[in-house]
């Protein structure tokens, strides 16, 4: 199934191929969530079988929106398809610009909406395998700290939000 995502083109938006998108370095849209539990969020560990960054951790869900699709829209879909989650309120918190390298030849230049939602105690979370191998609360600080001592560990865009834009994300600055 070939996903069209929205990325600019001299210029204007326009449908791409997502690996297009990738292998191009073209700049594309994104969302990114972050789950929270008081100091806790929820990462996931990407499942093995992703054609980047297979194996290392992220924040709660990430996707591109697909041509067309409001980000809030796309940002609750994706919690639902890659965890489970459902009924949380989506906060819209940063929109941000970055460039990253994420191996095999493929460069993340996405303009990503980023969203937070507060999760209550006992949630739910039923991983879709063919996109998450495990998931896990942490405290921010602890994982600040996990980042710093093992960053390769860590998905680019994971280390990117924490260094730089942690006072937009989550209201605190993290240091790394």
């Amino acid at each position: 199934m070939t996903v069209m995502i929205p990325a600019w083109i001299d210029g204007a938006l326009q449908p791409v191929e997502k690996l297009e998108a990738h292998v191009k370095g073209l700049r594309h849209k994104a969302i990114s969530v972050f789950v929270m539990r008081g100091d806790q969020v929820l990462i996931q560990q990407r499942a093995l079988g992703k054609y980047h960054t297979p194996g290392l951790w992220a924040n709660t869900c990430c996707t591109h929106p697909n041509w067309g699709e409001a980000a809030a829209t796309c940002a609750a879909r994706r919690l639902d398809e890659e965890l489970g989650i459902t009924g949380l309120t989506l906060t819209h918190r940063d929109r941000i610009t970055y460039r990253a390298d994420v191996g095999g030849g493929l460069i993340e230049h996405e303009v990503v909406e980023v969203f937070t939602a507060n999760a209550p105690n006992e949630i739910t979370i039923t991983s879709n395998p063919e996109e998450v191998m495990a998931t896990r609360w942490v405290a921010l600080s602890d994982l600040t700290q996990e980042v710093t001592a093992d960053p390769t560990a860590f998905t680019p865009w994971l280390r990117i939000y924490l260094q730089d834009h942690a006072a937009a994300i989550f209201g605190q600055t993290c240091t790394t």
